[in-house]
């Protein structure tokens, strides 16, 4: 589907324009054209090859989407694929970006994603002098709005660990449900380390060195969204880490939460082991056991029990067994 195709000159919008006078206003001096695409049918991606004669293989990576992010170079084009990390409903949804670049013109393809992006097209609309830099800012501007959305998703995760870590050291938390909260969060954190880390190896390319001759004027800004995945890329490795410290203190918890179930039940079998004894001897069928004919041998066999018993429990009690 068609966003929007606009055209450029100076860094000043021209108009909106039909797909079909794009290669006119290519052919402009000092103008770009920038198209945004949602979800395209194959239709429409070759027509957008036919007007920008795109690289069939980079067409075919925007058409079968699914793509690890990268940054390659077609000749004087560039060809970057970027993923889109959206929380929907405390789950992640993984969409994508496709953005061929070129001398004087720019088309994003976006798929499996909500979120727009009019915002940036807004925001480089607002700094003409910028703009006026041609597709390599528009790549930038594209770049960090998608850079500076994967920061509130960190920030959800480190949330989500703290809370389960406050769970397994309650005792109402069930060892259980920590194990598959951890590893369900490790699923999502991993999710963003493979959208963080080879997008941020791919930006390094694009600053410093050997640069492609659109990003020439804007390698500051490139820098920029590096130093960003820098700090994103740290998170990441950062809530890894905690994730399985925490996976070992829940084992922990569940081994002491063990050895205390295995004192309580030691503490009641010996309790009940001393009236045992005491029946058991008392059981025998032997005919001289002196304390059998006495009087008052029933009563105090059953107060030498409970007192026995007692005592046993206090001590368990006092040494934290019960």
């Amino acid at each position: 589907m068609l966003v929007n195709c606009i055209a450029y000159q100076d860094g000043k919008k021209l108009a909106d324009i039909p797909t079909k006078e794009i290669s006119e206003y290519l052919a402009k001096p000092d103008s770009f054209v920038w198209v945004a695409l949602k979800d395209p049918s194959r239709e429409e991606l070759e027509e957008m090859r036919e007007e920008f004669d795109l690289h069939e293989l980079a067409v075919e990576d925007a058409r079968v989407g699914h793509q690890r992010p990268k940054i390659e170079e077609y000749g004087d084009s560039i060809f970057a694929v970027i993923q889109l990390i959206e929380m929907v409903d405390h789950e992640l949804n993984v969409g994508e970006i496709d953005v061929f670049v070129g001398r004087n013109y720019v088309l994003s393809v976006r798929n499996r994603s909500q979120k727009n992006f009019m915002g940036v097209r807004d925001r480089c609309e607002r700094e003409p002098h910028l703009l006026q830099q041609g597709a390599g800012f528009v790549l930038y501007a594209l770049m960090d709005a998608v850079v500076d959305r994967y920061f509130p998703i960190i920030d959800a995760l480190e949330s989500e660990l703290e809370t389960i870590e406050e769970q397994i050291f309650s005792k109402n938390g069930s060892a259980r449900v920590n194990t598959e909260a951890l590893y369900a969060l490790k699923q999502k954190v991993l999710v963003m380390k493979h959208a963080v880390f080879p997008l941020m190896e791919a930006v390094g390319k694009l600053y410093g060195g050997r640069v492609p001759q659109i990003c020439l004027n804007t390698q500051e800004y490139f820098r920029d969204v590096y130093d960003h995945l820098q700090r994103l890329n740290s998170s990441v490795d950062t809530i890894r880490d905690t994730i399985a410290s925490a996976m070992q203190v829940n084992l922990a918890m569940v081994t002491i939460e063990d050895n205390e179930v295995t004192k309580r039940l030691a503490a009641w079998a010996g309790m009940f082991a001393v009236p045992t004894a005491f029946a058991g001897i008392w059981g025998m069928n032997f005919k001289y056991m002196p304390e059998l004919d006495w009087y008052y041998g029933y009563p105090l066999a059953l107060f030498a029990i409970a007192g026995a018993c007692i005592f046993l429990y206090f001590r368990f009690k006092r040494s934290g067994w019960l």
